[in-house]
């Protein structure tokens, strides 16, 4: 069983520490996503390199286990829509890292423009303010699966789930203001 202290692991780290290429890759995506270190970037590689290589596996055998196997996972990956519902095993082989990354609650919710910035939708996620189907979820890395997309709203017990609340008046405010502002400091005297 193990020493339920000691946890496993749930991604790899690069071979080399400091490699310019592919920290330079790692910045971009770890901003646009709003990831609090490189860490969450390498559990989606990891997750996204599982999936590959149990695909690479079951392509290679060919015994009714292995279509079972196979069916499992493209089900798995449908629901979590990272492939489409006519996808096969060898689409599981070019899904990439964004396509892990668009999953996770913490982005479904920035583009639902619930919130301003992808930071706020981690802060909101993090405090406890957003649930999937009335429960309340508090981690920023969780994969929504299509049946949950739509039933992503604010936690009922929250201060934030009153309309009349300041930040989502603040929210909802800036979104029109913003682009007014940039039209004004175009113009050049």
């Amino acid at each position: 069983m193990g020493d339920p202290k000691k946890q496993k692991k749930k991604f790899e780290k690069p071979r080399h520490p400091w490699q310019r290429s592919r920290i330079e890759e790692e910045r971009p995506i770890k901003e646009k996503y709003g990831l609090k270190n490189k860490q969450e970037l390498w559990k989606a590689k990891s997750l996204l390199s599982n999936f590959k290589a149990q695909a690479k596996q079951l392509i290679a055998r060919q015994d009714p286990q292995a279509d079972k196997e196979e069916r499992q996972l493209l089900d798995k990956l449908i629901k979590l829509n990272l492939l489409n519902q006519n996808g096969r095993l060898e689409d599981v082989l070019g899904l990439k890292v964004e396509d892990v990354l668009n999953r996770r609650l913490q982005t479904i919710v920035f583009k639902k423009e619930v919130v301003l910035k992808i930071k706020q939708a981690r802060q909101f996620i993090v405090h406890g303010h957003i649930a999937i189907d009335g429960r309340k979820v508090t981690v920023p890395s969780y994969l929504v699966r299509t049946d949950e997309e739509d039933k992503i709203s604010f936690n009922p017990n929250s201060t934030l789930a009153n309309p009349e609340n300041p930040e989502r008046m603040k929210t909802k405010t800036n979104k029109k203001v913003a682009p007014e502002e940039k039209k004004e400091e175009v113009v050049v005297t």
